[in-house]
């Protein structure tokens, strides 16, 4: 069956190998999503391990519409008794883009409509509507007049992994840090060192990767309501995946300069399992010095989103590219932040920079090889040993 599984924009690649290692074919890149092929168990397995997917979905209608009116008249074209019955309720998530169907909102309620009548027609009767637990839960895209719907497998969005009830300002996504951790190849035998902690999420999505932590291993899922679900199967893949936890091979650490985020990251990290896998630090990153010889930083500096905080974050950018030049040589640094021009007060080359979006805002994740002396030294002496 054709499968579609969402994420964020720039983490479509690390998706594609998640899927291609758990089995999926014929895998298509598309925009914030990954459409792929696989059975039961792909669709079971894409839902368990995942890290960078949102939610898998299976599609089952796809049509134009070019207004309201006639949005409710496909949507009544679908024979919806093979998805979902009278007695089981439903909820609806929806997004539109273009400027036809401008309200999301209004147009989940014409898909809602459609589907309440086409139970009453066909049977008398209707199925209810319930957006906290429901039954069934069905997805609706809108892209200019093209019409997509389908069945959502997750149910709540796979990033939200359950240990983080508590957070600072302005968290990263748990999908945008494994996929930021991914991105940067880690792990690969040396430390972990995330810098300007916050909540934790680097460092606890870090944790459960180097510990084959399955990030929905003990979550319930919306496959388990349909027909179709095979209560064996399932939990022969959930066994199998508790089977291959295993224990800590690296080390993390986790720095902050505020003692309150110290403390809300550890809380979070119990709740994820994995506290005894990082080791949580207070020190401000102008003080720091480095775990080992060499290591992978992974940071989330503040991104000063407000004109009055611009030269106050244009300082601390510098102070982070004159400590890293001068304290972490031998060390792989990746930065994201929407702060561009901040961005450019670190005083070094990127080696790449990737574009992608935490929440709304858009971002530069690059990445930054730090090496003791002159940087242009380091390809004289490559070039003369070669």
């Amino acid at each position: 069956m054709k499968l579609i599984a969402k994420t964020l924009f720039g983490l479509e690649p690390v998706l594609a190998k998640e899927l291609t290692d758990l089995g999926a074919k014929n895998i298509e890149l598309l925009n914030r999503a990954v459409q792929f092929e696989g059975d039961l168990q792909v669709l079971y397995k894409a839902n368990i391990h995942s890290r960078t997917a949102l939610r898998v979905l299976l599609p089952i209608a796809s049509y134009r519409a070019h207004n309201d009116r006639h949005l409710y008249t496909q949507s009544m074209k679908v024979d919806w008794s093979k998805y979902l019955s009278v007695d089981q309720t439903f909820a609806i998530n929806s997004t539109t883009n273009g400027e036809r169907f401008t309200h999301s909102l209004y147009a989940a309620q014409k898909l809602k409509d459609a589907i309440v009548d086409w139970f009453r027609n066909s049977t008398g009767r209707r199925p209810s509507v319930d957006t906290y637990d429901p039954d069934v839960y069905i997805n609706l895209h809108i892209s200019d007049t093209d019409v997509s719907l389908s069945l959502d497998s997750s149910g709540e969005a796979l990033h939200k992994r359950g240990y983080r009830t508590e957070s600072n300002e302005a968290p990263i996504s748990e999908a945008l840090a494994a996929g930021m951790i991914m991105l940067a190849e880690w792990p690969n035998g040396t430390p972990l060192l995330d810098p300007m902690t916050g909540s934790g999420t680097v460092a606890i999505e870090a944790a459960m990767i180097d510990r084959n932590i399955p990030p929905g291993l003990h979550r319930n899922f919306a496959f388990q309501k349909w027909a179709d679900y095979d209560a064996e199967l399932f939990e022969a893949l959930r066994m199998e995946a508790g089977k291959a936890v295993r224990s800590s091979s690296n080390t993390i650490v986790a720095r902050d300069i505020n003692k309150q985020s110290l403390g809300i990251a550890r809380r979070n990290a119990r709740r994820a399992g994995v506290a005894d896998a990082i080791r949580f630090e207070q020190a401000d990153f102008a003080d720091s010095e480095p775990v080992a010889e060499e290591g992978t930083i992974i940071m989330n500096p503040p991104y000063g989103e407000r004109l009055e905080e611009m030269d106050e974050v244009k300082e601390l950018y510098g102070e982070v590219g004159t400590r890293l030049k001068h304290h972490f040589p031998g060390h792989t640094a990746w930065i994201i932040s929407s702060n561009f021009s901040a961005m450019k007060c670190i005083g070094l080359k990127p080696e790449k920079r990737i574009k992608l979006y935490n929440g709304s805002l858009e971002c530069r994740y690059n990445v930054y090889k730090l090496f003791k002396g002159k940087r242009v030294d380091q390809f004289t002496n490559k070039d003369s040993k070669g």
